[in-house]
């Protein structure tokens, strides 16, 4: 099939779903460094990223990746709670000057993670699976951890910098046209974007535990809230794996960790296993989190359902979700993703409107929206989506792709040709930047 027959037919299922995908984290190289001292052991290590660069990629690429795990939780009081126990470590770190701000997103599934500047979030997934603000102090300290020995920087030259370029999900194979894009290869985001990040080595791993337990005890807090969260998440593994899928693969677990843990517990921080657990505060903090845990619950179903591309068993768990609490952002957005997938594209429209309405702050409703009103052929409209979402979230060159791809749809080459220009420029080399550039050769605006 030819491209420009390509335009003058109704988009697949397939199509909606590749574009529908490509809202991928910006990137800039940041600036490759040298030498520098190890802030933990003070000795000399090679390191891939200075710390301005650290502080870029955090500036640039964290407000992608919260977005990509729907937003932080509209719950102002409960993001300055998690934000006040990662300030509490923060000064007893080896690097307080760090510029620590955490945030609980609106993702689904268990994890937590760090940019190298400081930014966290922990998932509204594993805020439900803790128990105590022992718990949390213990994950945080433990992505202070990963900040604090500059993990990311140390791993920048053995390739996070290639990781971090790429698209939120990936497109499996470069393409000729539209006909041979290849579906998602999981069309859920229970796993999120989080890959993206550097995915640590076992080494990394345990010297964050125990910078982790050493900032949470310097802190005042308990450190069996560690063993009691290594607990957790070894026995979440055994119990439903799919949601630690990320956690696991930038977060190595094991037995030995928990061990490891229960050791340190016990004899290096001994004399603070006294203190009690800070229960009470973590559950009324998190009671909002809490009280829509069956919802909650529903869409990691209906994300495990999507991925095996069970969708209608996954469009019931979110219709059993947004029954339970319908004013849900990511269930809303989940929900649209889900009848996308199904051609629903008008009731998929109306769930991305009412989830922009819901969250006007938050760009992935907006661009979703875009995408949903190409399917139906508005192209205007689609336009008009994309322009809000990039008021929301600058910075984001996928939407130069696909404002490419409406204005083609109206016919409009010389608008189109600009964007797709632009999009090449942005040094994007995925299967949307070959279709781009194929797209300019084709009409005779670059040499074959």
């Amino acid at each position: 099939m030819s491209h420009d027959r390509f335009f003058r037919r109704e988009m697949t299922r397939r199509d909606f779903l590749w574009l529908s995908g490509i809202a991928g984290a910006a990137v800039t190289l940041p600036q490759l460094y040298g030498c520098a001292t190890d802030p933990i052991t003070g000795q000399q290590v090679l390191v891939g990223l200075s710390e301005q660069g650290e502080l870029d990629i955090d500036r640039k690429q964290s407000p992608h990746q919260f977005s990509a795990d729907y937003g932080a939780v509209q719950d102002s009081a409960l993001n300055r709670y998690i934000n006040d126990v990662e300030l509490s470590l923060g000064r007893h770190t080896h690097r307080p000057e760090v510029p620590y701000n955490a945030r609980v997103v609106n993702a689904n599934y268990i994890n937590a993670y760090t940019f190298p500047g400081g930014s966290m979030a922990c998932t509204r997934g594993i805020l439900l699976e803790m128990d105590s603000e022992d718990e949390l102090a213990a994950l945080l300290g433990h992505e202070s951890g990963h900040v604090n020995a500059r993990h990311s920087a140390k791993q920048a030259g053995r390739g996070m910098i290639a990781q971090a370029g790429a698209v939120a999900v990936n497109v499996a194979v470069a393409m000729s046209d539209y006909r041979g894009a290849a579906p998602l290869a999981n069309l859920a985001t229970q796993i999120g974007s989080s890959a993206l990040l550097a995915s640590y080595s076992r080494d990394n791993e345990r010297q964050a535990d125990a910078l982790g337990m050493e900032y949470m005890t310097s802190a005042g807090y308990n450190p069996d809230g560690m063993v009691d969260l290594m607990d957790m998440l070894r026995s979440q593994h055994k119990e439903t794996p799919s949601l630690l899928t990320t956690m696991f693969s930038s977060h190595p677990m094991s037995d030995e960790r928990y061990a490891t843990a229960e050791r340190e517990a016990l004899d290096t921080y001994g004399s603070s296993r006294g203190k009690k657990l800070s229960r009470e505060r973590y559950m009324d903090n998190t009671a909002g989190v809490r009280r829509i845990a069956p919802a909650i619950k529903a869409e990691q179903q209906g994300e495990t359902l999507m991925a095996k591309k069970s969708l209608e068993e996954a469009e019931a768990s979110f219709a059993k979700a947004l029954k339970i609490a319908p004013d849900d952002y990511c269930g809303n957005v989940l929900m649209g993703k889900c009848l996308i997938a199904q051609k629903q594209y008008s009731d998929a429209d109306q769930h991305f409107a009412r989830a922009a309405k819901l969250y006007p702050g938050e760009g992935q409703a907006l661009y979703q929206r875009g995408v949903s009103q190409l399917a139906l052929g508005r192209s205007q409209a689609a336009l008009a989506a994309f322009d809000a979402y990039d008021r929301v979230l600058p910075g984001n060159p996928g939407t130069l792709f696909l404002k490419g791809v409406a204005y083609e749809t109206m016919q409009d080459r010389r608008a189109a040709s600009q964007h797709y220009a632009a999009y090449i420029r942005s040094g994007s080399k995925d299967a949307q930047a070959q279709f781009a550039f194929q797209r300019l050769q084709s009409w005779g605006m670059v040499k074959k």
